[in-house]
């Protein structure tokens, strides 16, 4: 039985709704029509050149991302660029990212969930929109033991922190970037912050304050969504096929 690109969107609305998107953002249908019929579909973190190949080699009729495949607008249309690809493929591409990282039990939970934390509030909130969460620990964790727990819970090649402050039961999680939000973090009690994509300048505030950050990276803190949708699709489409991309893994290599 295929389903079709709109049917999907609607259904993913209703959980992460595309409203909660910021204004920078390009969530949504960004490739294809909500006509497409789809039968399989390809989740994947980033859509780039070899996901889109890979999506018509599996005959996958739907690529769903994280990131947009179309971030910024694009002034020339490139026969390599993923986005046109797709498009000359007839694959659509539907992306769900800063609404599914604000929505309720979108990726900020589970980052919470992997880490074995409890969300109690919001972190912060930008345009009116919640991000990530201030947590709790059920024992006081040092910075080096959240850390640890940091690597091994979401697989990260190498974990970055300021091995700084008392243990604390007090943690806050920000999916993808959110080294910004230190102060944040810091008003709210926390004793610690796990995000990604950390500044430089936001580690030597950290260490100034004698305040744990720790930077568990962009793809570790957000490629962790695939178990979730393809569960959340199998049950409102019980006879759509879902595979996990093995064309996209992380691009960072550490020596």
């Amino acid at each position: 039985m295929k389903y079709t690109v709109g049917e999907i969107y609607d259904f993913i609305d209703g959980f992460a709704p595309f409203s909660l998107q910021q204004s920078y953002d390009n969530s949504g249908i960004c490739a294809g029509s909500r006509s497409m019929p789809v039968s399989k579909v390809l989740t994947t973190l980033d859509i780039n050149s070899a996901v889109a190949e890979e999506a018509r080699e599996k005959d996958c009729e739907l690529v769903l991302s994280h990131h947009p495949v179309i971030f910024r607008p694009l002034r020339t249309l490139s026969p390599d660029d993923p986005a046109v690809k797709l498009a000359v493929y007839g694959i659509a591409a539907l992306c769900m990212h800063t609404s599914y990282d604000s929505a309720t039990g979108g990726m900020n939970d589970l980052l919470a969930q992997k880490l074995g934390l409890s969300v109690i509030e919001p972190l912060a909130f930008d345009e009116g929109k919640p991000i990530g969460y201030v947590c709790t620990a059920q024992t006081a964790l040092s910075p080096a033991e959240l850390a640890g727990r940091c690597k091994t819970a979401l697989g990260c090649k190498v974990v970055r922190f300021t091995d700084c402050g008392e243990p604390s039961d007090r943690i806050a999680v920000c999916s993808g970037s959110g080294g910004g939000f230190v102060k944040n973090a810091m008003a709210k009690g926390c004793g610690a912050l796990v995000t990604g994509d950390v500044k430089h300048s936001d580690f030597v505030l950290a260490a100034d304050r004698d305040f744990c950050l720790i930077d568990a990276g962009h793809f570790h803190t957000e490629n962790i969504f695939h178990e979730d949708i393809a569960r959340r699709l199998k049950e409102r489409f019980p006879d759509l096929t879902v595979i996990r991309s093995e064309a996209f893994t992380d691009p960072v290599t550490v020596i």
